[in-house]
C-alpha cells in the first residue's frame, strides 16, 4: 500500500463521522487496544485489568467522556464475545455506567472489525452478566464507528479519531486473512514465544511503515490526528501533529490520551507501592501537555 492509498482509505474514516464538540469545558479520555481476552493464559488485557477499571472510575467521577479508538475486544483471536464478557464482566460494568450516563463512544479497529456490523452491537452489546449471573443492560442501541471527529469550538484545529489500521494493507483490505492467521498459526506460536509478525504493534518495521503513513496524512490535511493500532504512545508537535494513545497491555501498565481544556496529554496507570508498602492504582503524566493552540 502506498501514501496515496493509505491517505484515501484514512479519509473514509471520516466521511459522515460524528462530531462531538470540543470545548474548554469538555473533557474526553481515549484508550485503545484493550483487546479484552477470555480470561485464559493468551489474554493480555487481563494483568492489567484491575488498573483499567481503577482508571474508569476515576474519569467517571470526574466527568470524562470515554472513547474507545478501537480492538477493544480481542475478536480475531476468539470467536466468542459472551466469553469475553463473562471473563471481564467487572470491566463491561464499568463501561455500562459511561454508557448509560450518555458519556460512551466506541470505535473499531481491525480486531474488532465485526462490530462495525449492525447485528453486533443489537445482539451482543445489548446487555451483560454479572458476578451473582444476574441480567443488565451493556450498551443497548449503541453504534460503533471507524471515525469520530472532536469539533474545535474556536476553529483552530479539528481533532481525528480513528484506529490507524487503514495504512496496513494487510490488517484492512485482507483483515480476514490476518484473522485466520492469527487464530490458527499466531496465537499457539505466542504460547511459545514467538510474536505475530503481522502485528503493527509486534513488527517495528511494519509499526514505523503505519505511523509515516499515519503523519502523512495528518501534516496534508492540516488535521491532529490520534490513532492506536501501533501501541505506541505519543503526543506529537505542531510539525508532526499525530498522536497515538499507546494501549492497555503493556507488561508496566496501561496508557491513554486525556483532553481538557482544548488540551492533550499523555499518562500512564501503573502499580506502585505507597510508603506503607501497600500497592495502589497510580497515574503518572507522560511529557508535557500539549494544546491545540500550539498545532494552530
Amino acid at each position: 500500500m502506498n501514501q496515496a492509498m493509505a491517505s484515501r482509505r484514512l479519509s473514509k474514516a471520516f466521511e459522515n463521522a460524528p462530531t462531538l464538540p470540543l470545548k474548554a469545558s469538555s473533557r474526553y479520555v481515549l484508550f485503545s487496544d484493550c483487546h479484552r481476552g477470555i480470561g485464559d493464559p493468551n489474554d493480555n488485557f487481563l494483568k492489567n485489568e484491575y488498573l483499567y477499571r481503577a482508571a474508569l472510575n476515576y474519569y467517571y467521577h470526574r466527568g470524562f467522556i470515554y472513547i474507545e479508538l478501537g480492538d477493544g475486544d480481542e475478536l480475531w483471536e476468539h470467536r466468542s464475545f459472551s466469553r469475553i464478557k463473562e471473563a471481564h464482566a467487572e470491566s463491561f460494568q464499568s463501561l455500562s455506567r459511561f454508557y448509560a450516563a450518555g458519556r460512551l463512544y466506541m470505535i473499531y479497529g481491525n480486531h474488532d472489525q465485526i462490530k462495525r456490523l449492525p447485528r453486533f452491537a443489537r445482539d451482543l452489546y445489548q446487555d451483560y452478566f454479572d458476578l451473582t449471573m444476574e441480567k443488565h443492560p451493556l450498551c443497548p442501541g449503541i453504534r460503533f464507528y471507524p471515525g469520530i471527529i472532536l469539533k474545535d469550538e474556536q476553529g483552530r484545529r479539528d481533532i481525528y479519531l480513528t484506529h490507524g489500521h487503514q495504512v496496513d494493507l494487510l490488517n484492512s483490505s485482507f483483515w480476514r486473512l490476518s484473522r485466520f492467521l492469527v487464530r490458527y498459526l499466531w496465537k499457539p506460536l505466542e504460547k511459545l514465544g514467538i510474536p505475530d509478525q503481522t502485528s503493527a504493534a509486534k513488527n517495528n518495521t511494519k509499526k514505523k511503515r503505519s505511523e509515516r503513513r499515519l503523519t502523512r496524512w495528518a501534516v496534508d490535511t492540516g488535521s491532529l490526528l490520534v490513532t492506536g493500532h501501533t501501541h505506541h504512545p505519543m503526543i506529537g508537535t505542531r510539525e508532526s501533529p499525530y498522536c497515538n494513545t499507546g494501549s492497555c497491555i503493556h507488561p508496566s501498565g496501561l496508557t491513554a490520551i486525556e483532553i481538557e481544556k482544548r488540551c492533550l496529554t499523555l499518562v500512564k496507570w501503573s502499580m506502585q507501592a505507597r510508603s506503607d508498602l501497600v500497592l495502589q492504582a497510580s497515574r503518572e503524566t507522560l511529557g508535557h501537555t500539549v494544546c491545540i493552540d500550539e498545532y494552530a
